[in-house]
């Protein structure tokens, strides 16, 4: 596996954090996941709203959520995600609670939360790959949602696995290839 640290000068929760497709057998426990909805929960938000939303789905729990999100993922995803022992589909509540008027902020604020949740994942030794790849409209049936919850983005978290020979050639060369970002010039206006 190629070396993904970003040789920078930021905390090393940020240098070692990746996406890996390539995820272990090892389960994750409960209060792993509650540490990760916990920090999520301490995020950031306009207004202190806190819009953001959680459908968890923990392998082997007999809620079958982990098998219902899998069925939103796209086939792409579908053919790696389902190893990692826990999978997450984050919605934004698009009104505010104080007043019922619309928050353009909660899809900013959803990103920052699961961000904080990434980062907790990391602290734990977990890897978070997160997915525009799955169908909204599915999630939004499945899982009952009502019109101002809307999906933003599905995440497959666990421990990495070093073996890549159950991915699709096109993941397993994405899994091997270096990291690689923009320079910093390219990001200031």
């Amino acid at each position: 596996m190629a070396n993904k640290t970003a040789n920078e000068p930021i905390h090393p929760l940020m240098a070692e954090r990746w996406s890996p497709r390539s995820f272990s057998d090892q389960g994750i426990t409960e209060e792993q996941v509650l540490a990760l909805l916990q920090a999520a929960r301490w995020s950031p938000s306009c207004f202190n709203d806190q819009p953001w939303r959680f459908i968890v789905g923990l392998r082997g729990r007999a809620d079958g959520r982990h098998e219902q999100i899998m069925t939103c993922l796209t086939a792409g995803n579908r053919a790696w995600a389902g190893r990692a022992p826990l999978l997450v589909i984050a919605c934004a509540s698009t009104r505010f609670r104080h007043n019922d008027q619309p928050n353009r902020w909660a899809e900013y604020d959803t990103g920052a939360a699961m961000m904080s949740l990434t980062l907790q994942a990391q602290a734990l030794g977990l890897h978070v790959h997160q997915m525009g790849g799955f169908d909204a409209d599915a999630a939004r049936t499945t899982f009952g949602l009502h019109d101002d919850l809307r999906p933003m983005a599905a995440a497959a978290i666990g421990y990495i696995g070093n073996d890549i020979s159950h991915l699709p050639d096109w993941a397993s060369e994405r899994e091997t290839a270096p990291r690689e970002r923009l320079v910093l010039d390219d990001l200031l206006i």
